[in-house]
């Protein structure tokens, strides 16, 4: 499998190199340079699955047993034993809980593979690389808790001051360890993603402190989030539809490229909080940023849909150039059309789209504690409310259940008169010291910051 870039000068690569790589050197995202399908059977067991099912995308730069290997030490540490249990919500609606990994988010389904892959990858080259990273709460984490063994691995992952949970910043910053620094950025998400674009963009510097990506810029993160919508077809039988609460595109992008492998999937549903850029994308088929909303669901607080790229590429027949003047028109203005014709073959039969408020939320997490028992987070809070919007007669519906309630208790709280508990393994979180650094919106400040701390 080789990889190339969504805007068309870059050279193309293989697995490992897109790996190291993450943003490609015109600006663009790696993408596959061919879909592959599902294999006619496939194995019992997450990690088995997963290992089948990645085969495509990594062949030549890992052989099966290596891939089994990094799959089963990946999911050996995440504490329901099918890694991604489905549970039932009301009839016709299930959710399938993506919380059970290290950091309690589903970014650890990705994470836990991609610490092992650049590990793995970086040993065998005798080299090391400085991974920075933006995060709206939980790819920090995850990402810190994936690498944070590595020898050859140092990061620095850039969050929005005030604007995370307390739960959520802590994972972070109360990590003890040489490698894992943090910095606390006076902006929004879009912010600190627009700086680690910029680095990846200033070659010298890149170069110089070899930097690397863990965010969904960097393709094996959305490759490896595959597995599961897989894994949700493959239990249920049938078509189904599958909600995503998303921000970024990326979750709801695995969905698209396991559907385009042939998993039974009817429709993704992408479900927005206030911060509403890719419903009304749907609504009105021009994305058209505005300003960012602090909300319940922090996460998905984000105006620049990144991954968004990916499909883009795709629905312009796969024409670097013509995706990179969009871009950069977006950029520059702040809004990309898309033609009706694009629209009608690529997103409306697969996608729809519904938003909810933060009082939504509320009233959401409410009902499902009255009257399922349950305590869910408001990211999965919105999911459920735009799922329930948007069931099928007969299609069994599939929300994805992003993040442990606990990572989010004043919110859980609020609605249901409930704190959530934090698991046992992080029962100490708010008492453990936490390590960050505070700096402005600014490149050379940042840039300075990461050239101090790389080993």
């Amino acid at each position: 499998m080789r990889y190339v870039s969504t805007r068309g000068t870059a050279p193309e690569l293989g697995f490992a190199d897109v790996v190291l790589a993450g943003l490609a050197t015109d600006g663009g995202l790696y993408v596959p340079s061919h879909w592959p399908s599902l294999p006619a059977s496939l194995p019992d067991g997450y990690a088995a699955l997963a290992a089948e099912v990645l085969m495509p995308y990594v062949g030549g730069d890992f052989t099966r047993e290596q891939m089994s290997a990094l799959c089963d030490g990946a999911y050996s540490g995440f504490r329901h034993p099918g890694v991604v249990p489905l549970v039932g919500l009301e009839p016709g609606h299930q959710l399938m809980e993506l919380f059970h990994g290290p950091t309690l988010a589903f970014k650890d389904v990705a994470l836990q593979l991609l610490g092992r892959l650049f590990d793995s990858i970086l040993t065998a080259r005798s080299e090391r690389v400085m991974i920075v990273g933006a995060t709206s709460g939980d790819t920090g984490s995850a990402a810190i808790d994936g690498v944070k063994g590595c020898d050859n691995v140092d990061i620095v992952i850039l969050y929005p001051h005030g604007r995370v949970s307390e739960v959520q910043r802590r994972q972070m910053t109360t990590v003890d360890s040489p490698n894992v620094h943090t910095v606390a950025v006076d902006g929004t998400f879009d912010d600190c993603q627009d700086l680690v674009k910029a680095m990846f963009n200033d070659a010298p510097f890149r170069e110089r402190h070899n930097l690397s990506a863990v965010n969904s810029i960097n393709w094996a993160r959305v490759m490896a989030q595959v597995v599961y919508y897989v894994e949700a077809a493959r239990r249920i039988g049938g078509e189904i539809d599958v909600t995503v609460p998303t921000g970024n595109f990326g979750n709801v992008l695995s969905g698209w490229i396991a559907r385009r492998m042939g998993a039974k999937i009817g429709r993704l549903v992408v479900a927005s909080n206030d911060n509403d850029i890719l419903t009304r994308f749907f609504e009105t088929h021009e994305m058209r940023a505005t300003g960012v909303q602090p909300t319940l669901s922090p996460s998905m607080d984000i105006q620049v849909s990144s991954n968004f790229e990916r499909l883009l590429f795709e629905m312009n027949g796969r024409d670097g150039a013509v995706t990179r003047e969009q871009l950069g028109r977006f950029r520059d203005k702040g809004s990309l059309l898309v033609e009706a014709d694009q629209y009608d073959e690529w997103i409306a039969p697969v996608f729809r789209a519904s938003r909810a408020s933060d009082h939504d939320t509320l009233v959401t997490i409410r009902s499902v504690h009255e009257t399922a028992g349950m305590l869910i987070d408001p990211h999965t809070a919105v999911g459920v409310k735009v799922a329930r919007e948007n069931m099928r007669e007969g299609i069994p519906m599939v929300t994805m259940a992003t993040a442990h309630p606990a990572k989010f208790p004043d919110a859980v709280e609020r609605a249901t008169g409930v704190r959530p508990g934090l698991p046992d393994h992080l029962a100490d979180l708010m008492g453990r010291p936490e390590r960050t650094v505070m700096l402005p919106n600014d490149l050379p400040a940042v840039e300075q910051f990461v050239a101090s701390v790389a080993r």
